[in-house]
């Protein structure tokens, strides 16, 4: 029972970061889009190496190499298939030209964030270390896709505090995939597959989505901060590893 409390708590965490597109309305433009290009080069960073370092090669531990790949493989596709066909847009510069579909992003986070809360039931399943570095990982890349969706649901019309309130019960579907995914997985031996599959998703986000939004800055010295946290969220998360290994 204390793992399902832990599962609880981690997708709380990770639902609470839903409010943080309230911390930008008291931010300038011009600061605003200096910290969310830097959490932007974090979050590729940490995504990339705990897709890597941790989610495929603890799964390599109790899978077939071969099976582990395919598996990556079907994370990373029906990533892409989810994002193609549901919308979801990381409008990291707070822009976005799709303000019409606000509540069209709202239910693709929504189906974003149970699939998260699944994995990191999956995750903590497998063990504690396990559990905590993904959702380090989910709340690395959750952060600043909030931010800029906040951005949009304001933009598109909601007001301020509908935007947070419908933002926040997005987000609060991973809690819901937590729960179910822990009485889906625990004792079935079913968990260490996932974290191929979300290695895969993970990969798929880093590639297609955050790295392409560093490429956009025209600024050297952007690019630069950028490629520094980047360089940062890499080592936070090889750190991490080592620091919760068994």
């Amino acid at each position: 029972m204390s793992i399902l409390l832990w599962i609880v708590a981690a997708t709380t965490a990770n639902s609470l970061v839903a409010l943080a597109g309230a911390a930008s309305l008291a931010c300038s433009k011009k600061t605003f889009d200096r910290i969310i290009h830097a959490l932007v080069g974090f979050s590729a960073g940490s995504l990339l190496a705990g897709a890597f370092f941790h989610l495929l090669a603890e799964s390599l531990e109790e899978i077939q190499v071969m099976n582990a790949f395919y598996l990556v493989f079907a994370g990373f596709i029906l990533f892409f298939l989810m994002e193609r066909f549901l919308h979801w847009h990381h409008c990291h510069e707070g822009k976005c030209d799709v303000h019409a579909f606000s509540y069209l992003i709202l239910f693709g986070d929504a189906i974003h964030n149970f699939i998260d809360g699944l994995i990191i039931a999956a995750s903590f399943v497998v063990g504690m270390g396990a559990g905590i570095l993904t959702t380090v990982m989910v709340i690395s890349h959750e952060l600043p896709q909030e931010l800029g969706d906040f951005g949009v649901l304001v933009y598109g019309g909601l007001e301020r505090k509908k935007a947070l309130l419908y933002n926040l019960l997005s987000q609060m579907t991973s809690i819901v995939g937590g729960i179910i995914g822990f009485f889906l997985v625990a004792g079935t031996g079913f968990a260490v597959y996932l974290l191929p599959f979300a290695a895969g998703g993970f990969i798929y986000i880093s590639a297609s989505d955050l790295i392409p939004e560093l490429h956009k800055q025209a600024s050297m010295r952007k690019t630069m901060v950028a490629f520094v946290f980047f360089l940062f969220g890499i080592g936070f998360m090889i750190a991490t590893k080592i620091t919760f290994e068994v």
